[in-house]
């Protein structure tokens, strides 16, 4: 099919995928509202047309509503759809046209039609639809935290679930390890927990006890997460922890996540015991990746809010980076980890600076990150390497990292603190 057409059906597609994403922010954030033309108009709304839910065009007749909503309300829903559809049609061009993602394979001829260990159309395009969805969750995240600076777990967890779905079903949809043109032709590897170095063997011998323990203490770290919490140790630590247990008894969301874990814990055993080598390792690539990537935002929120003495990050981040561990595996998630804190930089700065406002949604930039790592991941992966070889040694790094920032953090808020007292 030519690429004109290809462009434009993707174009359409994400025009498409763009005014469910719209409906989705209204409708999820914590102050709904009846904006999209996909939900029931406000009593005083105008008559609504046929016309108005025409993705892009549709938004120019919704103008009419501007006294209910706001002058210049459609511009943004407008916008998001247009991009949306370059994005998509982008990512076809980038991943599947240019093969960007395999730069070795490259070539003025015809693409290489076949691989060693797989299809290259099939493998691009299963990383093509993993991406697509990536995106499309984070669209959402970002729009809502950039409204309300909170990101809603109904994007979150759905969205983590189908990346684990995905990974097992399609283990070609993670980000390339390895790729190489051998003797017997060109082959690739799929990133895996323990890359660079390979899959160990013990990791796929049956009955796969222990890597089955890995993955079921990721699945259980990342339920606990959804639990609902309350810590507080104003009045001490013992009624600290019964109102904790009390709140988990209560709660009916307690029950619904325990029945979730179990479900999930069944699957998991499943796979782990009938599913190929490329689906084990691939879901447990994904599981290991909703644990480091929650697991390091989490600790910044702890560490952040024990030095400030106030909340420094909200949950909603660390769920939101457990997702992008599902897609991208830890090793994209710690690139994410540390990329993201720079694009936010500069408009913290300015915010600060024209408005005192300290307070920034994170998510977005932790979302402009994980798009960067997928677009030049062939790049990142090779600076990153020697960094991803350290092993056993990296959780080290990370930890004197944490200590540091901890300082760092705790120095901002003495000085802070010594300037008020002196003013």
């Amino acid at each position: 099919m030519p690429l004109a057409v290809m462009l434009l059906g993707f174009f359409l597609l994400g025009v498409g995928v763009a005014a469910v994403l719209n409906l989705a922010v209204y409708r999820l954030a914590w102050m709904q509202r009846s904006i999209s033309p996909w939900s029931k108009p406000l009593a005083a709304a105008p008559r609504r047309r046929g016309s108005d839910r025409i993705p892009i065009f549709g938004w120019w007749g919704l103008a009419r509503e501007s006294a209910l909503h706001g002058r210049g309300f459609w511009i943004r829903p407008l916008v998001v759809e247009l991009l949306s559809g370059c994005l998509f049609a982008g990512l076809y061009y980038w991943e599947v046209h240019m093969q960007a993602l395999y730069p070795v394979f490259r070539a003025p001829a015809a693409a290489v039609p076949a691989l060693a260990n797989g299809d290259l159309q099939a493998v691009i395009h299963a990383q093509l639809f993993a991406h697509l969805v990536l995106c499309s969750l984070m669209i959402a995240a970002s729009l809502i935290d950039l409204d309300e600076q909170t990101i809603p777990d109904a994007i979150t967890i759905p969205g983590t679930l189908a990346g684990l779905v995905i990974a097992t079903a399609l283990p070609w949809s993670l980000l390339p390890a390895e790729t190489w043109q051998a003797a017997a032709g060109p082959s690739i590897e799929f990133l895996t927990f323990t890359s660079p170095a390979s899959w160990h063997e013990w990791l796929d011998r049956a009955p796969r006890i222990l890597p089955l323990a890995i993955g079921l203490a990721c699945w259980t770290l990342w339920c606990g997460g959804i639990l609902p919490r309350r810590w507080n140790t104003r009045h001490g630590w013992r009624m600290a922890v019964r109102v904790f247990v009390h709140r988990l008894r209560v709660e009916r969301l307690s029950y619904l996540v325990a029945g979730g874990w179990l479900l999930g814990a069944v699957a998991i055993a499943a796979v782990a015991a009938g599913g190929s080598t490329a689906s084990w390792a691939a879901l447990l690539t994904a599981l290991v990746g909703i644990a480091a990537g929650g697991g390091m935002i989490w600790i910044v929120r702890v560490i952040g809010t024990a030095a400030l003495r106030r909340e420094a990050m909200g949950f909603g981040d660390v769920m939101l980076m457990s997702l992008v561990g599902a897609f991208v595996g830890w090793q994209g998630a710690l690139i994410v980890f540390f990329l993201a804190p720079f694009l936010g930089l500069v408009n913290g700065v300015l915010q600060w600076t024209l408005h005192r406002e300290p307070e920034i949604p994170y998510g977005p930039y932790l979302c402009l990150a994980t798009f960067f790592v997928i677009l030049k991941w062939p790049r990142l992966w090779d600076g990153g390497y020697p960094l991803f070889a350290l092993g056993g040694l990296l959780p080290a790094l990370l930890g004197v990292c944490f200590v540091l920032m901890g300082l760092m953090l705790w120095g901002y808020r003495w000085l802070r603190e010594r300037s008020a007292g002196r003013a």
